[in-house]
């Protein structure tokens, strides 16, 4: 085989180009500029041939095919094969596809582009060359870095342990937050451009929560610039939480430490004006509703960590809560140094405070009437023809990973909502577990377009600061 194909590249690569030719429309019409091209022995090579020795070939060397002839650059050009190559490279190809057919032009022309407009040999190509991108998604509880070609977070940290709130939109704190980063990360600044989370907070469409949103968002820019890193792309948490679910239109329910919000997005942007609910439940509620319940049975753990270990991995959301009741729920989990751990009802009993706060003596909306609450608000707002927008629901953050969450809620929502708005609904678990805003962040990354498309640039930035100091 191997000598086969040397011969075919032998004898099609010393042919000259041919004159110009009407373009071609159908696999009939190629497979005649086949036949017409003057390439030698091979002239009468069969199409799906052709397309197989090109894939063995690989990207490079059919790439130096188009250039031999019309009929060859033709071929060689169809989506088909480059869509072959880029699913045969690292990352998922629906991700790939996605992310190039939506996310490619940019934040603001965050619509379907047409596959056949796309050239996907083009795509492959300048794939190729992105530089990639530092990514830190600094959550409420940990915060996830690395770069956008790495296959996975290659660091974490304690957030609120190490630098505080850095929701507050303090220079002092950011600075210090992102230096940290990168000192883990040894990396220089100058190196990479960078795409930041930038937390979910300041709910509200009110001026004041607009001015807190965009002091914040200047604050990264400016403490980013000011470390001269060349390009910043700050993008919300849960809007990368969804395009990692291959979406751009939805709502993303994240279960961060202190609270879940649920928030509504259309088109890559977060609908305020709808309305973001926010439910006071989160991770560390979880976390020490389990604790409560562990000492009351007087089960004796060394701290808060060994507590968060047994959620993790031992408790779960059942689907039908009373008849949980009356199972037999035991489970033992072993944790190093501390020995093991069994857990009965206190298993779903952890998870089940999301819908029914009042097992933990606290006062506050249920996960699922929240969740009600904002899709209510989408379906009056009629912001789309189509109501179907609103009907994905992607969970996001740490606990969100609890076995049976997504079941549960769906079955709450039809049970909860008339037909017309629960019909369609789907709720997702985190595409990537608790890394899901990362590799929202990852598709950007590595898009073919990048920076161009989603970056404010340093000399923009000034520019843009300069003007407004002016007026």
């Amino acid at each position: 085989m191997s000598t086969l194909l040397r011969k075919v590249w032998d004898s099609l690569s010393t042919r000259s180009i041919s004159s110009s030719s009407n373009s071609i429309s159908s696999v009939d019409q190629m497979t005649m500029y086949i036949q017409t091209a003057s390439t030698g022995e091979f002239d009468r090579i069969p199409l799906d041939i052709f397309i197989q020795i090109l894939k063995i070939l690989g990207p490079k060397e059919s790439a130096k095919m188009s250039l031999v002839c019309k009929s060859c650059k033709f071929i060689v050009c169809d989506n088909r094969l480059w869509i072959y190559f880029l699913q045969n490279q690292n990352e998922p190809w629906d991700s790939t596809f996605f992310a190039e057919t939506h996310l490619r032009s940019g934040p603001l022309r965050m619509l379907s582009n047409s596959v056949s407009d796309l050239s996907f040999m083009s795509i492959f190509g300048q794939r190729a060359q992105v530089p990639g991108a530092i990514i830190i998604d600094g959550g409420s509880g940990y915060c996830k870095f690395g770069w956008s070609k790495y296959s996975a977070p290659s660091g974490r940290s304690a957030t609120f342990l190490e630098f505080g709130n850095i929701e507050s939109p303090m220079y002092s704190r950011l600075r210090h937050f992102f230096s940290t980063i990168y000192t883990r990360m040894q990396v220089k600044t100058s190196t990479q451009p960078i795409i930041v989370s930038i937390p979910i907070c300041h709910y509200d469409d009110t001026e004041s929560d607009k001015a807190a949103r965009a002091q914040l968002k200047d604050a990264i820019h400016s403490a980013l610039f000011d470390m001269n890193v060349p390009a910043v792309c700050a993008v919300n948490q849960a809007v990368l939480a969804l395009f990692a679910a291959k979406k751009v239109s939805g709502i993303v329910i994240n279960i961060g430490f202190h609270q879940t919000s649920i928030v509504p997005i259309l088109h890559g942007k977060v609908m305020h004006q709808v309305g973001v609910e926010v439910v006071g439940i989160g991770a560390l509620k979880l976390t020490g509703f389990l604790k409560e319940q562990m000492q009351q049975k007087n089960i004796y753990f060394g701290s808060l960590y060994t507590v968060r270990a047994l959620k993790e991995n031992l408790c779960y959301v059942a689907l039908d809560y009373k008849a949980e009741l009356s199972k037999d729920t035991k489970s033992t989990f072993q944790i190093a140094s501390e020995g093991c751990f069994t857990l009965s009802e206190e298993r779903f009993k952890t998870g089940e405070i999301l819908f029914q706060p009042r097992i933990a003596g606290m006062r506050a909306m249920g996960l699922q009437n929240a969740v009600a609450l904002c899709i209510e608000h989408c379906h009056d707002a009629e912001l789309m023809v189509d109501d179907s927008w609103y009907k994905t629901i992607v969970l996001a953050g740490g606990s969100a990973c609890l076995p049976g969450l997504a079941e549960r809620l769906e079955k709450e929502l039809y049970e909860l909502l008339p037909s017309c708005m629960s019909n369609g609904i789907r709720v997702l678990p985190p595409p990537y577990g608790v890394d899901s805003a990362w590799f929202g962040a990852k598709l950007i990354g590595n898009l073919s377009s990048f920076p161009t498309s989603w970056c404010v640039m340093r000399k923009q930035f000034r520019h843009r600061s300069r003007r407004k100091f002016m007026w």
